[in-house]
C-alpha cells in the first residue's frame, strides 16, 4: 500500500483526511505520540482542537491514554487492530504495550520524522528493499543492511533489522534515522558498518542522529565515531594485512600463544586490537563481506 492509500483507509473510520495523515504516520513509525506531536504536525495551537481530537480516539476505542511520570502530559497508544489491518500492518510491533524507556525512544524517532514532513518516508522492510533495488540495482539483496538469528533449520534473515525511519528527499537523496540511545559508539559502529555497502552504492545520502536530551553534553563525540567510521579509509596493504589476520584468527585455536611466536601475528593482533576492528571481525566471521575504503595514497606512515 502506498501512504496514500493508507490515509484513505484510515479515514474511513470517520476522522480527517489530516487526522489520518498523523495517525498513519504515527502507526508506521512509532505507535505512541504525544498531543503536541499533532499540533506540530497540524500547524494549530495546542488546545481545545489537540485535546478533542485525543479524546475521540480514545472514546472510539482507537488509542489508550497513559500518564507521563511529571503528570504534565499525557501519552497515547494507538493499538486498534482494525486500524493496523487497514493500513496493511495487522501484526506490527506497534500495536504492543511498551516500556517507558522504549516509549520515550519512539517519540523522539517520530519528532525526527515529524520535523521532516518534505521527505517521504520508507517504513516497512517491504518499502526499504523495494527502494534500494530502484536506487542501487547493482547491490545484491544479501549485501543489504541485514542480522541473521537463530540456527541451523530455524535460521532466518532479517533486513534492515534496527526497523528505523528512512526518509526520501525529492532529488532522491536518502535521510537515514539513527536514534542514540547510549553513549557508547559500539552500536553506532555496529549500524554504519552494516550498512556500508548500501551506501557506498546510493548516489547520495545523509545519516540524522537524534540524540536524547541526558547525552545532549555527548553530541560531540558521538558524532566523532560517526565520522570515524564513515570517512575511515585504509591503505591497501592495511586492508590485505587485515584480511590475513582475519583468516588466521579463525584457524588458530589459541591466538595468545600464537603472538608469541610468530611476529607477523603478533604485530598483526596488536593493529587491529580496535573495538572497530573486533566488530569488522565478528562480521566477517558470520560471513559478510568487509566494505572497507581503500586510502586514495597508499601512506603506511
Amino acid at each position: 500500500m502506498t501512504f496514500e492509500d493508507r490515509v484513505k483507509a484510515v479515514a474511513e473510520f470517520g476522522v480527517t483526511d489530516r487526522q489520518a495523515r498523523f495517525m498513519v504516520t504515527v502507526m508506521l513509525h512509532a505507535g505512541v505520540c504525544l498531543p503536541r506531536q499533532y499540533a506540530r504536525f497540524a500547524g494549530i495551537a495546542y488546545g481545545h482542537k489537540v485535546s478533542r481530537f485525543f479524546d475521540r480516539l480514545v472514546e472510539r476505542g482507537y488509542a489508550t491514554a497513559f500518564d507521563c511520570l511529571h503528570n504534565r502530559a499525557q501519552l497515547y497508544r494507538i493499538q486498534h487492530y482494525a486500524l493496523y489491518r487497514a493500513i496493511g500492518q495487522p501484526d506490527s510491533r506497534y500495536r504492543r504495550a511498551v516500556s517507558g524507556r522504549l516509549a520515550i525512544e519512539r517519540v523522539m524517532m517520530l519528532d525526527g520524522v515529524l520535523t521532516s514532513p518534505v521527505l517521504s518516508w520508507l517504513a516497512t522492510e517491504a518499502e526499504k528493499v523495494a527502494f534500494m533495488g530502484l536506487m542501487a540495482p547493482s547491490l545484491l539483496r544479501e549485501h543489504l543492511p541485514h542480522v541473521t538469528v537463530g540456527t541451523g533449520t530455524a535460521v532466518r534473515v532479517r533486513l534492515f533489522p534496527e526497523q528505523l525511519p528512512i526518509g526520501v528527499e525529492t532529488t532522491g537523496r536518502v535521510v537515514f534515522l539513527y536514534l542514540v540511545t547510549t553513549s557508547v559508539g559500539d552500536d553506532l559502529r555496529a549500524f554504519a558498518q552494516r550498512h556500508a555497502e548500501l551506501l557506498c552504492a546510493l548516489p547520495g545520502w545523509t545519516l540524522r542522529l537524534l540524540v536524547q536530551p541526558h547525552a545532549s553534553r555527548l553530541r560531540a563525540s558521538i558524532a566523532a565515531v560517526a565520522r570515524d567510521e564513515l570517512t575511515m579509509r585504509f591503505a591497501p596493504a592495511t586492508i590485505a594485512e587485515l584480511r590475513w589476520y582475519f583468516e588466521q584468527c579463525r584457524e588458530t585455536a589459541d591466538p595468545r600463544a600464537r603472538a608469541k611466536s610468530d611476529e607477523r601475528f603478533w604485530l598483526a593482533r596488536g593493529a587491529f586490537s580496535s573495538r572497530q576492528c573486533r566488530q569488522l571481525y565478528g562480521r566477517w566471521v558470520d560471513g559478510r563481506r568487509l566494505c572497507l575504503r581503500p586510502a586514495l595514497v597508499d601512506d603506511h606512515r
